[in-house]
């Protein structure tokens, strides 16, 4: 068996060779709807600045979100209904390279999609940024950590449009369940409490950590340990549940 590291980096060359024709689909796909929801959400903020900085941290998330383990649930539906999970089955791999190696590859095609729409939210919400140099390691953060949960979500036995509507629901859930969109005091208490068990809050949070002057009422370490918790323990749950051979 090739070194763990090893592994990692063959199979991204491998989702990269296989995925190097969508990027352009994928940028347009992944860039529309956050820029469409940020002119809207602008039309309620009111101009006010801290509501302004949820709806551009909100749907840079959303964008990580679809862009990776979106795009990793219809990945391993894709792979499991031709078989290719079959193939990787008879090498000597580590599950959790695969994933992670297909969550490399989707966070790299997604990473000029977020840059356009930092860009471009910032000058449609007219707001200032100040990066820290953290969010170096949040942006990667953010999307390994549900990859895990993507991974297990493509090879259940489900045909690949319910897997993609299935894993929509769940980017959807995630997204609008907590403060990730909206200030905590624009939301319900229910819709708050709920929000404080959903990765996407802490990955906002840990976004305006890093780009704005002001801080997050979540501080940035809460964060990094929360995303990297989710990381580890979905990478960890998709490792004991992910069957390779499910055709």
């Amino acid at each position: 068996m090739q070194p763990f590291a090893m592994q990692v980096w063959d199979l991204f060359l491998m989702q990269m060779t296989n995925w190097r024709w969508s990027w352009r689909g994928a940028l347009l796909t992944s860039m529309i709807a956050p820029l469409l929801s940020m002119v809207a959400f602008k039309a309620f903020a009111n101009d006010d600045p801290l509501a302004l900085r949820y709806i551009l941290t909100g749907n840079i998330v959303f964008s990580l979100l679809f862009g990776t383990s979106d795009k990793i649930a219809t990945n391993f539906a894709y792979m499991r209904a031709t078989g290719m999970l079959d193939f990787f089955a008879s090498m000597p791999l580590s599950r959790v390279a695969l994933i992670l190696a297909s969550a490399a590859a989707f966070l790299l095609m997604t990473l000029p999609t977020m840059v356009v729409i930092l860009i471009m939210g910032t000058l449609i919400l007219d707001l200032p940024l100040v990066v820290n140099g953290w969010v170096v390691l949040v942006v990667p953060l953010i999307g390994f950590s549900l990859c895990g949960l993507g991974a297990v979500i493509g090879t259940l036995r489900l045909p690949m449009p319910e897997v993609g509507s299935l894993s929509a629901l769940v980017n959807f859930l995630l997204l609008f369940l907590g403060p990730v969109m909206l200030p905590p005091e624009r939301i319900s208490p229910a819709l708050r409490a709920v929000g404080y068990f959903s990765p996407s809050t802490y990955a906002a949070s840990a976004l305006r950590n890093t780009l704005f002057q002001h801080g997050d009422p979540i501080a940035l370490w809460v964060d990094v340990i929360v995303l990297a918790g989710v990381m580890v323990g979905f990478l960890w749950w998709s490792a004991r549940r992910m069957d390779w051979r499910q055709v």
